[in-house]
């Protein structure tokens, strides 16, 4: 539209109005190629193509995606439809969304994976259409093993009505006068026309004589047990998306979906051609990021990498109530996988360190007992680290083969005696004084 604002033309672009909206309207005022009905389909059919229609929610074209339930899925609290973004590292993970009010400053409504949602949709179409695969298995039965016998059929009624011209033209070219040549040059010309296309129809119809497809016993059994077996052709690699997508939109019409309070379920109501409604009720599946390892346990994972194992380390998270991001306890696997996905170095089983023992590798390196280290450090003479709350405990050799130590463990060994001192020196009196004969019993070698 062009408009004269301020002495210059300026052209302004505006909303196409239906027609009903317009100033003038009289409907069947000129005789149309088409009737207002059919014209009335062919709009709804162009919105319901259209990626970028916002007048229309209506289901959308068939495309590649990975999204099944595309153009199905409508949101059971605003009443929007839903559509699909996809992600990933290829970008074919599909993600359901609602967009509630987002547009307006608010926020999205619903949103959840695809995956397991199709997949439980899935499961309930297999119930509704499985009996009916094993007549579509005896249907492509018939149709392959009749081959081309449509059009064999029409190829031999023309074939038959040649004939029958071709015969009455040789009768025109026979009762024809011979002295007069233009006529019977004319009426041999037609004769032999109607004879080429009888053979052009006969090599036709040899032709699909020698294509025609003889099914043998083996193919037939599988075409049968494909039937039989419809939920292994569904999930089969060689079903495409597209194709399982018909099939969605052929049965169902709709699919309420909601969410309970705490957006931990999801609540789905199939609404199937004919009538019929089933619901459904499953875990809602969480997005990358709430599935993501608590950031809590990513930092044990990374601090206790660095010499213990992913079995030990696993032990630990256990203990301290963590979960990965699926809410499962945690193993030497799921450690691994936690730290090759957050590039954190580490090993399977704990690597040996020169400067740190454990209170048994000290008890055992001293020649005493682990009761005997516990009550060094309990005395505040020996000094116990630990990565994190529940780790392993550790003792630096450095602490181990410190003098006042030594002095302790020696006079332990020679005269069976624990005394320990607190660190002061010889001379000053003991704090306490044990018979350690049973505690070091065992450790003289």
């Amino acid at each position: 539209m062009t408009l004269l604002v301020e002495g210059r033309l300026e052209k302004r672009q505006s909303a196409m109005r239906s027609a009903e909206e317009c100033r003038v309207f009289i409907r069947d005022h000129h005789v149309g190629y088409i009737d207002w009905a059919t014209y009335e389909e062919n709009r709804r059919m162009t919105r319901r193509n259209s990626v970028n229609w916002e007048g229309d929610e209506s289901m959308a074209a068939i495309r590649a995606g990975q999204g099944l339930l595309v153009g199905l899925l409508r949101c059971g609290h605003c009443g929007r439809k839903l559509h699909v973004r996809y992600w990933g590292g290829r970008g074919t993970n599909a993600r359901y969304l609602c967009k509630g009010d987002y547009d307006d400053g608010g926020q999205y409504c619903i949103g959840f994976g695809g995956g397991l949602v199709d997949r439980r949709v899935g499961q309930e179409l297999l119930q509704v259409i499985a009996p009916l695969g094993v007549e579509a298995s005896l249907r492509a039965l018939e149709e392959l093993s009749a081959g081309d016998a449509s059009q064999r059929a029409a190829l031999s009624s023309k074939l038959e009505q040649l004939e029958y011209e071709a015969k009455k033209a040789f009768e025109q070219y026979d009762m024809v006068d011979a002295r007069n040549r233009l006529a019977a040059s004319e009426l041999e010309r037609r004769w032999n026309e109607k004879l080429e296309e009888i053979e052009a129809v006969k090599q036709r119809l040899s032709s699909l004589d020698a294509k025609r497809y003889s099914l043998s016993l083996e193919e037939e059994n599988r075409i049968r047990s494909m039937g039989d077996h419809f939920a292994e052709v569904w999930q089969s690699d060689h079903c495409p998306p597209t194709l399982k997508k018909m099939i969605y939109r052929t049965v169902i019409e709709e699919i309420i979906v909601r969410t309970d309070k705490d957006k931990k379920t999801l609540e789905l109501v199939i609404h199937w051609k004919g009538g019929s409604h089933t619901q459904l009720a499953m875990e809602r599946p969480r997005s990358a990021t709430e599935a993501a390892t608590p950031m809590e346990a990513l930092e044990i994972i990374r601090r206790m990498a660095v010499r213990y194992g992913d079995d030990q380390i696993a032990s630990v998270l256990n203990r301290l109530g963590y979960s990965t991001g699926k809410g499962k306890r945690w193993n030497q696997t799921r450690v691994h996988t936690a730290r090759r996905n957050h590039s954190i170095a580490g090993q399977k089983r704990a690597s040996p360190d020169p400067e740190r023992v454990s209170l048994s590798e000290a008890a055992r390196i001293c020649g005493v007992s682990h009761h005997t280290i516990e009550r060094l450090v309990e005395a505040g003479l020996l000094k116990r680290e630990q990565v994190t709350p529940r780790a392993p405990w550790e003792i630096r050799r450095t602490d181990l083969d410190a003098k006042p130590i030594r002095n302790i463990i020696d006079r332990l060994l020679r005269t069976g005696k624990l005394i320990l001192r607190g660190g002061c020196a010889e001379d000053q009196p003991a704090l306490f004084t044990e018979n350690g004969g049973d505690d070091n019993a065992g450790h003289h070698e």
